[in-house]
C-alpha cells in the first residue's frame, strides 16, 4: 500500500495539471471564436469586391469593343487616301513625265529609265482597273514614245562612238614576237566603259519591257559597217605605207616558218615576187619565141659574162613601168594576208562586245549577221586572186601560183582558230574558207602541172638559144620556181595530194605530201633534162651542145646544193647527185673529143714532115680559138677544169719549125676560151 501522503501530494498534482490544460482549452476556444470572426469579416470583404468587379467589367467591355472600331475605320480611311492617292497619281503621271520623256535619255539614263518605269506601272493600272479610260491610251502613246526614244538613244550610242580600229591597234594586236616566251594579249576596246555600260543597261530594258529585238539589228549593222572600216583601214594602212617604209610584215612571215626545212632566213613576199618577174619574163618571151638568151640568177662560183649584164640591164629598163605594178600587187598580197589576221582577231574581239550586250540565245544569229560583209569582201578578194592565177595560167603565166602560196599557206594556218571564231555560225559562214583553200589548192595543183608540161614542151627555136651555150632561160626560170617550192613545200605538198583520189591519199600525211613534193620536182627535172638534151641538137657543132648541156647540168647541180632543193629530190631519187656528175663529166669528155684534131698532132707518130705554114696542130688550134672564143661557162671551177690540158700543150716542147705558136702562147689563147670578159 502506497502511503497516504503520497497519495495526497499525487492528486494535488494531477489537480494542478488538469487546471492548466482547461485555462489552455479556454484559450484556444477563445481565439477559435476571434478567427471565425475575423474570417467572416473576410469574406464579407471579398464578397462585395466580386461584385465591384463585375460591375466594373460590364461598364469597360463595351467601351473598348467601340474603341477598337474606331480604330478600324480609321485605317480603313487611312488605307482609302492612301488608294486614292495612289490612283490620283497615275491620272497625272503623263503630265509629270512630259518634260523628262520629251527631253529624252541623253545624259541622264538612269532617272529616265525610273520615268518610263512610272509610266509602265500606269498602263498596267488602266489595263487591269479601267481599260477604256482615254488615261490609258495616253500613257501607252507616252510608253511608246519613251521606247522610241531609247531606241534611239541606243542607235546614237553606238553610231557616235563606234569607230574603225586603227590599223597600229590592229598591227600591233595580229604581231607575234618570238623573243617573248609568253605574248601578250592586247585587248581592243571597241567603246568607252561608261558609253558601253548604257547601252548594256539599254540592251537590257528593250529585251525585258521593250519587248523589242530590232535594237539587235541596228547593232549588228553598225558594228559590221565598223569591222569592215577596220579592215579596209588596214588596207589602205599598206598601200599608203608599205612601199615606202617596208616595215610592215606578213604574220605569215614573222611567225616561225614550218614550212621551210632549215632555219635560214625567212623570205618576204617580196622575193617571190621577185621571182615571178624572172618567170613572167620567160612566159612571155621565152615560151613566144620572141626572145633569147639566159636569166641567170646568181650562183657561188659563177663569172657572170658581160652579156648577160647587158642583157640584164635591159630587161631592167624594158619592164620597169611593170616592176611598179608588181610592187603593188606585192603590197596587195602582203595587205590581203594581214586582212585575214586581222579579220579573225577583229572577229573575236567583235563577240566578246556582243555577248555584254545581246541576249545569250540571240548571239550567234546576231555574230554571223555580224561578220557577213567583212568575211564575203575577204572570200570575194581570195576568189579574185584565184580568178587572176586561172587567167594567168591560160596565159602559160605559171608565176601566178607563187602569189597564192604565201596565201594559201596563212590560210590554212589560220583556219582552226578560223574555225573556232566562227563556231556557232551558219554552215554556210563556216563553209566560206574551206571552200576558198579548196579553191586555192586546186587552181595552184593546176599550176604546178601545166608548169611541169610546160618545161617538156618548151619547143626547140634556133634563135632562142643562148649562142655562148650558157644556161637557158628555160633552166633558169625551172630552177628559180622549184626554190620557191622550198620555202613552202608544205603548202606545195598538200595542193596535190588536194588533187590525189587514190586511197593511199585519204590521210594526207607530211610525210606523203613531201613525197608527192619530191616526185613533182623529179617530173620537172626530168621534164628540163629531155628538153634540154632536144634543145642541145639545134646547134649545128656537137662541141657547143655540150658546152650547152654541161652549162645546163652543172647549173642546176649546183642550184640544187646551194638551195637545198636536193634534198626534197633525194627523197624520191637517192642518186640525183651523182647522176647530175656524170651527166657532167659525160658532156666533158664529148667537148674534149672536139680538140682530137689537135691534141693528136702532139703525139711522135703523128708528127709531119715540115711544112711551113701547112701543120695541122697550127690550122686546128686557130679554127678551134676562133670558133670557141664566143663560148662562154660561167663556172670559175668547171672553166678551169676543162681547160686543164693546156698544160700539155704547154709541155710539149717542140722547135718552132713545128709550130707557129710559142707554148706560152698556145697557154694564153686556151685561157682566153669560155670567158667572155677576156
Amino acid at each position: 500500500m502506497i502511503p497516504t501522503e503520497d497519495a495526497s501530494a499525487r492528486k494535488r498534482e494531477i489537480e494542478e495539471k488538469l487546471k492548466q490544460e482547461q485555462e489552455t482549452l479556454s484559450f484556444i476556444r477563445e481565439n477559435l471564436e476571434k478567427s471565425d470572426q475575423l474570417t467572416k469579416g473576410m469574406v464579407s470583404i471579398l464578397s462585395s469586391f466580386e461584385s465591384r468587379l463585375m460591375q466594373l467589367e460590364n461598364s469597360i467591355i463595351p467601351v473598348h469593343k467601340q474603341t477598337e472600331n474606331l480604330q478600324r475605320l480609321q485605317e480603313n480611311v487611312d488605307k482609302t487616301l492612301s488608294c486614292m492617292d495612289h490612283v490620283i497619281s497615275y491620272y497625272h503621271v503623263a503630265k509629270d513625265t512630259d518634260r523628262i520623256i520629251r527631253e529624252g535619255p541623253t545624259g541622264r539614263l538612269d532617272e529616265y529609265l525610273a520615268c518610263i518605269a512610272k509610266i509602265q506601272k500606269a498602263v498596267e493600272y488602266f489595263q487591269d482597273n479601267n481599260p477604256d479610260s482615254p488615261e490609258l491610251n495616253t500613257v501607252k502613246a507616252r510608253f511608246e514614245k519613251g521606247k522610241e526614244l531609247l531606241e534611239a538613244e541606243f542607235r546614237s550610242l553606238l553610231t557616235r562612238y563606234s569607230k574603225p580600229v586603227p590599223p597600229i591597234l590592229i598591227l600591233d594586236a595580229i604581231s607575234v614576237d618570238e623573243e617573248l616566251e609568253v605574248q601578250e594579249d592586247i585587248v581592243l576596246e571597241h567603246l568607252p566603259e561608261a558609253v558601253l555600260q548604257d547601252i548594256i543597261c539599254i540592251a537590257g530594258w528593250l529585251v525585258e519591257y521593250g519587248r523589242n529585238q530590232d535594237f539587235m539589228n541596228v547593232y549588228f549593222q553598225i558594228r559590221s559597217n565598223q569591222l569592215d572600216r577596220s579592215i579596209k583601214g588596214l588596207k589602205d594602212h599598206f598601200r599608203k605605207n608599205s612601199a615606202s617604209s617596208g616595215i610592215l610584215y606578213s604574220p605569215a612571215v614573222q611567225t616561225k616558218r614550218k614550212d621551210t626545212p632549215t632555219k635560214k632566213a625567212p623570205k618576204r613576199p617580196g622575193t617571190i615576187r621577185k621571182a615571178q618577174n624572172l618567170l613572167k619574163q620567160y612566159s612571155q618571151h621565152g615560151l613566144d619565141g620572141k626572145k633569147g638568151g639566159s636569166n641567170l640568177t646568181p650562183l657561188e662560183g659563177y663569172d657572170h659574162d658581160l652579156r648577160v649584164k647587158h642583157h640584164s640591164d635591159a630587161l631592167t629598163e624594158k619592164h620597169g613601168a611593170a616592176a611598179g605594178k608588181d610592187d603593188v600587187l606585192d603590197i596587195e598580197i602582203d595587205s590581203y594576208i594581214h586582212c585575214i589576221s586581222a579579220f579573225v582577231k577583229l572577229a573575236q574581239s567583235e563577240y566578246a562586245l556582243l555577248t555584254e550586250i545581246i541576249p545569250e540565245h540571240h548571239q550567234k544569229k546576231t555574230f554571223d549577221s555580224l561578220i557577213q560583209e567583212a568575211l564575203d569582201n575577204l572570200m570575194l578578194e581570195g576568189d579574185n586572186i584565184v580568178s587572176a592565177a586561172r587567167r594567168a595560167i591560160m596565159r602559160h603565166d605559171y608565176s601566178a601560183v607563187l602569189t597564192i602560196f604565201p596565201i594559201l599557206r596563212h590560210l590554212k594556218m589560220n583556219k582552226s582558230e578560223f574555225d573556232t571564231t566562227l563556231q556557232g555560225t551558219a554552215a554556210s559562214t563556216k563553209n566560206k574558207l574551206p571552200t576558198l583553200i579548196t579553191s586555192m589548192e586546186t587552181i595552184g595543183a593546176k599550176a604546178l602541172e601545166e608548169f611541169a608540161d610546160s618545161i617538156k614542151n618548151d619547143p626547140d627555136k634556133e634563135y632562142n638559144m643562148p649562142k655562148d651555150g650558157t644556161v637557158h632561160e628555160l633552166t633558169s626560170n625551172a630552177i628559180l620556181f622549184l626554190q620557191q617550192l622550198l620555202d613552202f613545200h608544205e603548202t606545195a605538198g598538200a595542193m596535190l595530194a588536194s588533187q590525189e583520189t587514190s586511197s593511199s591519199a585519204s590521210s594526207y600525211t607530211s610525210e606523203f605530201n613531201k613525197r608527192l613534193l619530191s616526185t613533182y620536182i623529179c617530173k620537172v627535172l626530168g621534164n628540163l633534162q629531155l628538153n634540154l638534151l632536144s634543145k642541145s641538137k639545134v646547134y649545128e657543132d656537137s662541141a657547143l651542145s655540150s658546152i650547152f648541156l654541161h652549162n645546163n647540168y652543172n647549173y642546176i647541180l649546183k642550184s640544187l646544193e646551194k638551195s637545198e632543193l636536193i634534198q626534197l629530190v633525194t627523197v624520191t631519187q637517192k642518186k640525183a647527185e651523182s647522176s647530175y656528175r656524170e651527166l657532167i663529166e659525160q658532156q666533158i669528155y664529148m667537148y674534149k673529143s672536139s680538140w682530137h684534131k689537135v691534141t693528136e698532132h702532139l703525139t711522135d707518130r703523128n708528127m709531119p714532115v715540115f711544112q711551113p705554114g701547112t701543120k695541122g696542130f697550127n690550122d686546128g688550134l686557130e679554127e678551134l680559138c676562133k670558133i670557141q672564143k664566143g663560148w662562154a661557162i660561167p663556172d670559175k671551177e668547171q672553166r678551169d677544169s676543162i681547160r686543164g690540158w693546156k698544160h700539155t700543150l704547154k709541155e710539149f716542147d717542140n722547135p718552132e719549125k713545128y709550130h707557129k705558136y710559142r707554148p706560152e702562147e698556145v697557154e694564153e689563147m686556151i685561157e682566153r676560151l669560155f670567158d667572155t670578159s677576156a
